[in-house]
């Protein structure tokens, strides 16, 4: 399906590897998307842009990455890194604008939460100079392959690296969902829809009703449910390798198909979307200072604090 940036060393095997953090004097050309409607990312990018170009060949600005980037270029034309400054809805389309030629991306935090964009916008220049340094933290994220059957054929497919949403369209109405795993039927779901989601995605629509987190790095699939009728449907974190098919059943308010919130489209009674784990992960890069644990417990407001912590380590957070 996609292809990537090879490397010497990559090792042979079925599924192909991330790209993984770049190596010390492995930057030459840094892509920096930015938002450039609000006003401290502006503020910022009058700094980052002439300290980036003490430090690389060539640094290219793009206004909120959003179309598909490098159609018709070979992978060697793309960046070596990119630089998201805004929150988690920039990082996911810097994402989809690079699903076919994945590029290291790391994201300056200017949103609510920032899961995904993990360097607080304070400590940009830190989580910078350790990236271009070789010192980056690698965290490979698995993504999700969609693929949406109308009338027996493929209408459209899609690559979620959050999550992918069956649900209804208008407020009154459940809509019915028969969900198989490998070809196995599991169970009909009357609901407010289903969210298939990565370990990525795990903290966002899915925890929201009520999913478990996952590990950024793990692999594995969440099958999450909202408001569903029946009480006993709890989420179910699924093999990454599974494959799952969703036909919609019955929907008397209609229903649509959202992947990683960006874009819908309708689905019918007798639709079917089947999801599969895309064969190259995400190489998303964080900054070491923050670990996924100090930033669950910053995003989520998670309370108390070690005995053994020091006022350092506080101040980080």
């Amino acid at each position: 399906m996609a292809g990537r940036r090879k490397s010497p060393d990559s090792p042979v095997s079925s599924r192909k590897p991330a790209g993984g953090a770049p190596r010390v004097g492995a930057v030459r050309r840094v892509l920096v998307s930015a938002d450039l409607g609000k006003p401290p990312v502006v503020e910022l990018m009058d700094r980052l842009r002439p300290w980036l170009a003490e430090r690389v060949e060539e640094v290219e600005l793009a206004e909120d990455v959003r179309a598909p980037w490098g159609v018709g270029e070979s992978p060697e034309d793309l960046p070596d890194l990119v630089v998201v400054l805004g929150g988690d809805g920039a990082m996911l389309s810097a994402a989809r604008a690079f699903s076919e030629h994945p590029v290291p991306t790391v994201g300056i935090n200017f949103g609510r939460v920032g899961f995904l964009a993990s360097v607080p916008a304070g400590r940009w220049e830190p989580a910078l100079e350790e990236i271009l340094g070789g010192r980056g933290v690698h965290e490979p994220r698995m993504r999700l392959a969609a693929r949406l059957e109308q009338g027996g054929s493929t209408a459209r497919s899609g690559v979620a690296l959050n999550d992918v949403m069956v649900a209804r369209q208008r407020p009154r109405g459940l809509l019915v969902a028969s969900l198989r795993i490998d070809g196995q039927w599991v169970a009909d779901y009357r609901a407010d829809g289903l969210i298939a989601a990565t370990a990525s995605g795990s903290t966002a629509h899915s925890l929201s009703a009520g999913g478990p987190i996952l590990a950024p790095h793990m692999a594995g699939i969440v099958l999450t449910p909202i408001c569903p009728q029946g009480l006993a449907h709890r989420p179910i974190v699924l093999h990454p390798d599974s494959s799952l098919e969703i036909e919609l059943v019955d929907s008397p308010a209609g229903a649509t198909l959202i992947v990683d919130g960006q874009g819908s489209l309708p689905m019918e009674p007798g639709d079917r979307v089947t999801l599969e784990r895309h064969p190259v992960d995400y190489p998303m890069l964080a900054w070491r200072e923050l670990d996924p644990y100090r930033r669950l417990r910053n995003r989520l407001g998670w309370t108390g604090r070690r005995a053994s912590e020091s006022p350092r380590e506080r101040g980080r957070d």
